[in-house]
């Protein structure tokens, strides 16, 4: 099958005015994005000797040039490696080293970052997101040229190693996941059949580009159906709201922590919100009670479940389903199959918990240069998720946390989602997140850490009673804490292995 950049020939060839991207104060068509994107082909071609299979790195902030570049990437058949900006050096090094990357894109604001992963040891260009004058600008055709696709060689196509994103690393180093071109196309397929994406959708990226979030939600599928993308620069919230106004933005995609800041805007209120059809979460499981505030005000807002491994898409709630299921993550996409098994791999009943497993063109190839991992992972053609999920009679999908984190107390599973999810609605708590700890008689009890709200006035009482009146007896946690702010990684998970260590008093 043909390359991801062919979409954008196509779209400059059979609506080349139509405008493609929107970025800080720029905008250009999808006829004027594919000349940009040959421009930069010609240079990673001509001037970096880029060939099939490279690994070029991208450490920077959302921008045109990030887009533009991912696509350049694609239409030599290279492999693109973005990287978290939030990153240390140390960890930087490790992922330029283990990925291999020849050359590094990046922008002057991780210069110092950079020179203490001492990443000349590693690559052999560094260039400049940011500069003024850019290198490849150059090769600028004139306005009314025509691309000679003859004058250099086309190599990229769907079987091609793409992108190598790396997961989070919450339970040791990262992995690199290697998704394919074709793998960013049939993900593109997914969302847009999920949520009725069109040509007419003008979409903003708040999530990051160096994460799979905000490449395949749903900036790529947006640039496959011929919509819009809009790409702020830093997130804040009022500048979100001001620019879904400005542009009359349709899609507004998040985590939970974005729709939050966005709620708590003291522009939200005010702002005319009229244009977006969908706030949508992933990333991680939204409060209920965010979701409901969202839809008390008459705002769209659904949620769906992905993985890095897989391109991200699995499930997704459609609009019909979004107020009466609540909480669900939605159905398979449709290009996805999904199976729910046991502990020996069997398949569970309707209503039971059982480790989500995964298959369809969406799923990645391989983990980089871990092939043991790899086959951990993906078995007879099914991906091993680590999640653990339940479907009620509709089929609508449940997430109940991770496998590596339920805990086993007196013989019964306890799942700290269920927890987190209880404790999250009561009044007062801002965060929570619960781990299972050794206990003498029962093996292992529930823990839970609280941030409370500002000014709220949480006790254990309070708690616990509210527990009590929701929750089973053997699930109530034994021991409660309160922090003022729960760990997290570089890409802003909660780090739970940080709280197992903690030497916290216990209230």
């Amino acid at each position: 099958m043909q390359g991801i950049t062919y979409w954008i020939k196509q779209r400059a060839y059979l609506t080349p005015n139509r405008i493609a991207i929107i970025a800080e104060e720029q905008q250009v068509t999808y006829q004027e994005m594919y000349v940009k994107i040959t421009r930069m082909a010609r240079f990673l071609q001509n001037d970096l000797s880029v060939q099939k299979g490279d690994r070029i790195g991208i450490l920077s902030q959302n921008s045109m040039e990030f887009v533009l570049l991912l696509f350049a990437i694609a239409k030599l058949g290279a492999i693109a490696v973005p990287f978290n900006i939030r990153l240390t050096p140390a960890e930087l090094s490790y992922q330029f080293q283990d990925s291999g990357i020849r050359i590094l894109f990046t922008q002057r604001e991780f210069e110092l970052s950079i020179t203490a992963s001492k990443v000349m040891d590693v690559v052999e260009h560094l260039n400049w997101l940011d500069e003024n004058h850019l290198a490849w600008s150059s090769y600028e055709p004139q306005a009314d040229a025509v691309i000679d696709e003859n004058e250099w060689r086309y190599v990229g196509t769907g079987e091609d190693r793409y992108i190598i994103c790396y997961t989070s690393g919450t339970t040791g180093k990262p992995k690199g996941a290697v998704l394919t071109q074709e793998n960013m196309f049939w993900n593109a397929c997914n969302n847009i059949t999920a949520i009725d994406i069109t040509s007419y959708d003008r979409v903003i990226v708040l999530l990051p580009l160096f994460h799979i979030g905000g490449i395949g939600l749903f900036a790529f599928p947006t640039f496959f159906a011929g919509g819009t993308v809009v790409i702020p620069g830093k997130f804040h919230p009022d500048k979100a709201l001001q620019l879904i106004e400005e542009h009359q933005v349709t899609v507004v995609m998040g985590v939970p922590a974005i729709h939050d800041a966005i709620r708590k805007s003291p522009l939200f209120h005010t702002s005319d919100l009229s244009s977006v059809r969908w706030f949508y979460n992933g990333g991680a499981p939204c409060p209920h009670e965010l979701i409901i505030q969202y839809h008390q005000l008459g705002l769209p807002f659904g949620q769906g479940f992905g993985l890095t491994e897989t391109s991200p898409t699995v499930c997704m709630l459609t609009k019909e389903d979004a107020h009466r299921k609540v909480g669900s993550i939605g159905k398979p996409a449709l290009f996805c199959e999904i199976r729910l098994v046991n502990n020996e791999g069997e398949d569970v009943i309707q209503g039971e918990i059982g480790e989500l497993l995964v298959k369809g063109p969406h799923v990645m190839k391989e983990y980089w240069n871990l092939p043991d991992e790899t086959n951990k992972a993906i078995r007879d053609g099914w991906f091993y998720t680590g999640d653990l999920a339940k479907q009620d009679e509709e089929g609508f999908v449940y997430i109940a946390g991770r496998r590596k984190e339920m805990i086993i107390s007196g013989g019964e599973n306890i799942y700290p989602l269920e927890l987190e999810q209880t404790i999250g609605d009561l009044e007062g708590v801002e965060e929570v997140a619960v781990i299972g700890v050794p206990d003498e008689k029962w093996g292992e009890v529930a823990k839970a850490f609280i941030v409370p709200k500002k000014d709220a006035l949480l006790t254990r009482e309070q708690v616990q009673a509210y527990c009590e009146e929701r929750l089973a007896r053997y699930k109530i946690p034994k021991y409660f804490v309160f922090l003022s702010e729960l760990p997290r990684n570089a890409t802003g998970k909660i780090v739970k292995q940080s709280l197992a260590k903690m030497e916290t008093t216990t209230l």
